[in-house]
């Protein structure tokens, strides 16, 4: 049959994931690997077709089509140097990116035949070409007297110091935590990524030539203005880590609790890391977690695994409208989460600790300025939700560290570092030295859209420098 029909006889085959009734006793990630044959098996599946859609909604526009190619003819070293010329972590994405709504979801075949199976073999790519040796080329790198500090070790910033030690340029990576990877270590659970995936990260990082000043917090163990006087530019990526409110009664009872704080003190019990953070555990209670983005997700399948009783997903638009994984989704329904959709809360019940969430239905109105349509109440449709242990999970804003106004680096009035891509050196703030990508920016979202701003941040220090 000509290659270009393969697809036609060739299903769409996932790598193997592990059963519920087995994975909710355990902490490691679900999804098996393929082997050689079947990556290049499902890689020689795509068509492609003259406008890579693929590529396009892909925040880093990865060169998709073209690294598919190179697996099916079984040149797994192009493929990985093909992958990190635009992406600083694809064995990550590869992982976590919500791909249902990115690359696969825009696949020529993703309607009838089965979407490429694009994000698995990203994962691939690099898992096994580092299995069978291989390391990134660093021989043709130039080398210059430049220094660049980096203020977070969370996905911008990692971005950023690998583009900037690809040009030569000496990137130092400051962070408070004791190991890199910001939320992709503490925040993200470990059956999504795998902790020794961001170790092994920090180590390539390395052996190129990045340097990682940990434990350390700018402002409090080493002054900003130390930095601005010893390095030739500076970038921020200090991510988003101030939870949003739902702003109704009963948010501030005992059993409350929200999504990142819960995350973070699970993460570290399960990796035996010493933490400030509450370990809290959900065994035996009912909880519900409100929200439909990817954290929600994270959350309620915590739960799942810390032995709740009952574990309940609140969110006030239809599943078509929720901001989250699709997959993520379908992950958590197997594993026995109930999903109450067009359900608005409005009140947390109880004494002095919750016993329920209060709710309205909702039904959904006109659009809104993002396009998402408006939940619109429904009057007199009130029901009580049973719960002991309530996390929210609305989503992040950035937490503007002190030192910013001292240094003249703006932030909006939501309180987002500025700093432009359309500037004359992207992402450049207000202080003509000091560069901002990812979270602090934009607002919490996606880690992709963050390795793309530290990439495109590295980009306009380089021009900045004259590099």
């Amino acid at each position: 049959m000509n290659k270009n029909f393969r697809f036609v006889d060739l299903p769409r085959q996932d790598p193997p994931k592990t059963p519920a009734l087995t994975r909710v006793y355990e902490w490691g990630e679900i999804y098996g690997e393929y082997e050689p044959h079947y990556a290049a098996a499902q890689a020689g599946r795509c068509i492609s077709c003259g406008n890579p859609y693929c590529e396009w909604k892909c925040p880093v526009h990865n060169y998709i089509p073209n690294w598919l190619k190179l697996i099916n003819e079984g040149r797994l070293f192009e493929a990985a140097e093909l992958s990190h010329q635009t992406n600083s972590l694809p064995e990550i994405c590869g992982r976590i990116c919500p791909q249902d709504r990115l690359c696969e979801g825009a696949c020529t075949l993703n309607d009838g035949f089965g979407a490429i199976t694009i994000g698995s073999i990203e994962k691939y790519i690099t898992d096994e070409a580092l299995r069978q040796g291989w390391r990134p080329d660093m021989s043709h790198v130039v080398q210059t007297d430049n220094r660049v500090a980096i203020v977070g070790a969370g996905p911008a910033g990692l971005a950023c110091a690998d583009v900037l030690v690809r040009n030569g340029v000496k990137a130092v990576v400051f962070d408070r935590y004791h190991e890199v990877g910001g939320l992709l270590t503490f925040g993200i659970p470990p059956f999504k990524l795998e902790k020794g995936v961001v170790l092994q990260r920090r180590a390539l990082l390395e052996e190129a030539g990045v340097e990682f000043v940990l434990e350390t917090d700018v402002g409090t163990d080493i002054e900003f203005a130390t930095l601005i006087g010893e390095y030739d530019a500076i970038f921020l990526g200090m991510g988003a880590y101030t939870a949003m409110r739902g702003g109704f009664p009963g948010e501030n009872k005992s059993g409350v609790v929200e999504a990142l704080p819960y995350l973070i003190g699970n993460v570290r019990q399960v990796m035996g890391w010493q933490h400030s953070f509450d370990y809290i555990d959900m065994r035996e209670q009912h909880v519900a977690v409100l929200g439909g983005g990817d954290t929600a997700m994270d959350c309620v399948r915590t739960a799942i695994r810390q032995g709740a009783r009952s574990v309940s997903c609140i969110y006030r638009r239809d599943e078509e409208n929720m901001p989250g994984s699709r997959r993520e989704v379908w992950n958590s329904k197997e594993e026995g989460v109930t999903f109450l959709w067009n359900k608005q809360p409005i009140e947390i019940i109880g004494d002095a600790t919750c016993t329920a969430v209060k709710v309205l239905t909702t039904k959904l109105g006109e659009p809104d300025e993002r396009g998402r349509c408006r939940p619109e109440a429904v009057i007199g449709s009130d029901e009580a939700i049973r719960a002991d242990r309530v996390i929210i999970a609305f989503g992040f804003r950035p937490s503007p560290a002190d030192w910013l106004t001292t240094h003249a680096i703006n932030v909006d009035v939501q309180q987002r570092v500025v700093a432009s891509p359309a500037s004359r050196y992207p992402y450049q703030t207000t202080n003509p030295r000091v560069f901002a990508g990812g979270d602090m920016v934009r607002g919490s979202d996606l880690v992709v859209t963050a390795v793309f701003e530290g990439r495109e941040a590295a980009a306009g220090i380089l021009d900045y420098l004259q590099i």
